[in-house]
This record gives structure tokens, sequence and C-alpha cells, in this order.
């Protein structure tokens, strides 16, 4: 049952309201800058494909790599930021960010690349969990509804800054890696900053602990599969055009500028950021169907592309996925704020984002592979198809399940 009774919020004076609002933001900022990392090689993959001669399966498997750093540090992640604070485990996270900085700069073979994405997906996986559990906390028991926004935009919006700032680089210098991911270290070492000013404390321990794979109270289950229905193939659909994209626009639709594919995804995320303030007062049950109904027409759109050989539709499709994904995680994100108790928090946050995150690799490394055995036309329109298909069934769940209150 979800409980809407547990949404109302404690009133504030004018000046704690202030003080809260900006703690939020500052906060969201740590986010935002290590999601400026997560993406911020999609402009470049074109340039170092050709440089270092890999397939498109191999393009997949390079992004996976970062998939599979996220799920390894979401299984520790969120429970030792529970057990040991948000400050604790967000400093080593922050390091890989920047050892993952280095080594991009540096990159001149697929190992280089692979451990480059290896590392920022272990960085993503901590900020996901204790990052964005430590920006709900700082809304504190009266502002859970703007904290829970802050979160989710701060994630989108540094998904869609680093590709831009990467795309923009890559059409004006004829080196520009080194650029990037300069400018990249010094946005980190502000997320240092932000984090230095978090509290430090932990909780006290009650009983016996150890880790285990990340899981959150029984009665919490069906908050996190309402997120999981609609967030994952939200993000599944962008993960597309993280990973296939740029090939997409390069081969069948000969568009060949770093600048179009940094700014499709930048476009992409700010539709994410967008939405969810448009639509931040809407309830959970019409921002997951909206999101569905959004991913859909996405879908349509992604198979027209490669059918017209159109480069607006593409970019299209790129916009209602990110806006799909920026529903269906406001909506996750927003039951754990409102029903999951804070020293869960973190933890949940790391289920909401391996079950989303999982199909998000899985699918596009198949599509990736499909491709490079058949064509763009069949990889694509089939991807396409299946999230339809698990859109639809994500509508049905969200309807079944709210109506059973």
């Amino acid at each position: 049952m979800i409980d809407h009774a547990k949404n109302a919020e404690i009133p504030q004076t004018s000046e704690d309201s202030r003080v809260s609002t900006r703690r939020i933001w500052t906060t969201a900022w740590i986010v935002t800058a290590v999601f400026m990392l997560s993406n911020s090689a999609t402009p470049l993959y074109v340039q170092w494909q050709t440089a270092l001669g890999f397939t498109n399966g191999t393009l997949t498997l390079i992004f996976a790599a970062y998939i599979a750093g996220l799920l390894g540090s979401l299984f520790a992640a969120g429970q030792l930021s529970d057990r040991l604070g948000r400050k604790a485990v967000l400093y080593p996270g922050l390091l890989a960010a920047v050892a993952a900085c280095a080594l991009f700069a540096l990159a001149d073979s697929v190992g280089m690349l692979f451990a480059a994405r290896l590392l920022t997906g272990i960085a993503v996986g901590v900020i996901v969990s204790a990052g964005m559990a430590a920006v709900v906390d700082s809304g504190g028991h009266g502002k859970k509804h703007l904290a829970s926004l802050a979160a989710s935009v701060a994630m989108v919006l540094g998904a869609g800054l680093g590709p831009l700032l990467a795309g923009m680089t890559a059409q004006f210098l004829a080196h520009p890696v080194v650029p990037v991911y300069s400018a990249q270290f010094i946005i980190l070492a502000t997320a240092f900053m932000a984090a230095a000013r978090l509290p430090s404390r932990r909780n006290p321990a009650h009983e016996e602990w150890k880790l285990r794979f990340p899981s959150v109270p029984k009665h919490n289950r069906l908050h996190l599969s309402l997120g999981i229905s609609v967030f994952a193939p939200g993000i599944t659909s962008t993960s597309f055009v993280l990973s296939l994209g740029p090939p997409l626009l390069s081969k069948l639709l000969h568009v060949t500028s770093p600048l179009v594919a940094g700014g499709t995804a930048c476009v992409m995320f700010l539709a994410a950021t967008g939405i969810q303030f448009v639509v931040k007062r809407l309830p959970v049950r019409s921002l997951l169907l909206l999101g569905v109904a959004v991913i859909l027409l996405s879908m349509i759109c992604l198979v027209s592309a490669v059918m017209y050989s159109s480069a607006a539709f593409l970019v299209i499709a790129a916009v209602l996925a990110g806006a799909g994904q920026g529903l269906g995680q406001l909506g996750g994100l927003t039951l754990i704020s409102m029903h999951v108790p804070e020293h869960r928090r973190a933890e949940a946050n790391a289920v909401l984002n391996i079950g989303g995150y999982v199909p998000a690799a899985l699918l596009p490394i198949g599509t990736g592979f499909l491709i490079d055995r058949t064509s763009i036309s069949l990889g694509a329109s089939l991807f396409a198809a299946i999230i339809a298909a698990v859109s639809v069934a994500g509508a049905i769940f969200v309807t079944v399940k709210f109506n059973k209150r």
C-alpha cells in the first residue's frame, strides 16, 4: 500500500528553509560533478574507435565496463554509507573518479579505456547510493520532495553537461581529450570541497553486521518494484543513445560531428532535467505512467530514424528517452524518500539503480553485437521492440498495484 499520509512535510522557519535549500543544492553538486564524468566520453568514442580500430561490439563492452564497475560498487557502497556515514564512502568514490580522469587523458589502448570506464562506474555507483542519499538527507524531514527532486535533477543534469563539454571541445580542438579531462579534474576538485562540508556521522551498531546483497525492508519492496518498472526501460533507452548513438549517427545517418553527438546526449539529459521541474507536483502514479508513454514514443521515433535515415527523428527519440528516464527516476526516488527509513535509504538507492542498470548494460551489449553481425537497422528496431514491450508491462504493473491501494 502506498501511504500518502507520510508525504506531509514539517513546517520550517524562513531562515531554516533558506539554509536547508542551500545545503540541498550544494550537496547535489557532488552528484552533478561525477555524472559529468560518466558520459563525457560519449562524443569521443568515434575518435577512439577510429584511432584504435575497435568494433561496435567492443564499444558496447567498453560502455558495459562502466556498468560493471557501477554494479560492483552498488553492492557495497549503499550499505557502507548507511553504516559508516555518507562522507566516509564519498571520498573513495571521488578518488576513483579522479583516477578515471587520468586514464582517459592518457588512453592509448582499449585496455586503458576499459579501466577508465570501470573506475568511472565505481565512482558513479558510490554517487547514486551514498551521494544521492546525502542529498535527500540534507532536506531533513521538511523538504523531502525538494531533496528528491534535487538528487534526481543533479544526476541527469551532470549526465547531460559532460558530453556537451566534451563535444564542444572536440569540435574546435584537434586533440580534445586532455583539455576535456583537465576541466573535469577541476570540477571534481570542487566536488571534494562540497563533500568536506557534509557532517561526519555513522549509525550506531545495534547488532552484528556484514555486507550482503542490497535489499530493502519487506514492506518497501513494492515501492522499489514500482520505480524500477519504469526507471529500467528509461535508463536502458538512454544507455543505447550513449553507447550506440554516435556510430548510429556516423554510419547510418552520415553525421560525424562530435558536437552533434555530444549535443544529442546533452539535450537528452536536459529533457530529463526539465521534465522533472514541470511535473514535480504530480502524484507518483502519474509520473510513472507518463514515463511509460514517453518511452513508447521514443521507441517509435527510434524506429522511424532508422527507417527514414533521419537524424531529426534520432534526436527526438533521444529527447523522449531522457524524459522517460527522468520521470521513472523521479518517481522511484520519491517513493524511496517518502517510505524507506533513513538508515536504509542509500541501500534502497542501490537497489533501484541495480534494477535499472542491469538491463541498461545487457541490452545495448546484445544490440551492439547484433549490429556487427547483421545491420544497424535490425539491431535498433529489435531493441525498440523489446523496450516497448517491457514498458507496456510496466504500465500494467503500476496501474494494477496503485488500483489495489
